[in-house]
């Protein structure tokens, strides 16, 4: 067995397609009219299907679930969030854990928790 996708839910398609494009340099592989496959394996689901599949109501930053992704040049990065024409709600802003690799936490604009970190 192999895992193929994660996926997360959103409010607004075409704003979170541009926020994973502009942040992460993720590209559009399938739009699939409220299921969209980006690249590096990242599946946007609209949340109006997401409530019908489930049943039930979706809570944002339940701080449940991150996405994990690694920069070389964090502090480049730092400053790309920095500018980023939309505001971001940090978790933390860049630090260092004890064993030396620098992290950045923040939302998506959904409330997905996205973590930042330098290679160990």
């Amino acid at each position: 067995m192999k895992l193929k996708n994660v996926l997360i839910v959103v409010k607004d398609m075409e704003r979170s397609i541009a926020f994973y494009r502009e942040l992460f340099g993720l590209e559009v592989i399938l739009d699939n009219e409220g299921n969209v496959i980006m690249t590096e394996g990242l599946v946007l689901q609209d949340i109006k299907y997401w409530k019908q599949f489930l049943g039930r109501e979706c809570v944002p930053q339940n701080n449940m679930s991150e996405l994990y992704f690694e920069e070389r040049d964090i502090e480049a990065f730092e400053k790309k969030l920095e500018n980023y024409h939309e505001p971001i709600e940090y978790v933390n802003r860049l630090m260092t854990h004890s064993w030396g690799q620098q992290v950045i936490r923040f939302y998506d604009p959904d409330g997905n928790l996205i973590e930042v970190g330098t290679p160990i």
